[in-house]
């Protein structure tokens, strides 16, 4: 999560798409150039099975000169192949 999380700050789209599970991968990611992280909180993460686990937390940002916003989410991965990949996430409030 946390690479993930410094590839966003990056805007590192080729690692992005390249931890995405190729079932729900994207084909591209489109960046907020104006949007700069503000930092990360792992809030929880939990093994959901021999080869799944999910991971919540809340990223900070600020887009431009406005305020702190957040992003709180609890991700899911699937580990296949001796590899972790991210699957998708719901959005809390």
């Amino acid at each position: 999560m946390r690479s993930r999380y410094s590839a966003f700050v990056l805007a590192n789209e080729e690692y992005l798409l390249a931890t995405w599970h190729p079932t729900k991968r994207p084909n591209s990611i489109t960046f907020d150039t104006n949007q700069k992280w503000l930092g990360l909180k792992i809030v929880e993460a939990t093994s959901t099975g021999a080869t799944t686990a999910e991971v919540e937390f809340i990223a900070r940002y600020r887009i431009g000169g406005g305020s702190a916003a957040r992003l709180h989410e609890r991700s899911r991965f699937v580990k296949e192949a001796d590899r972790w990949w991210y699957v998708d996430g719901d959005i809390r409030a």
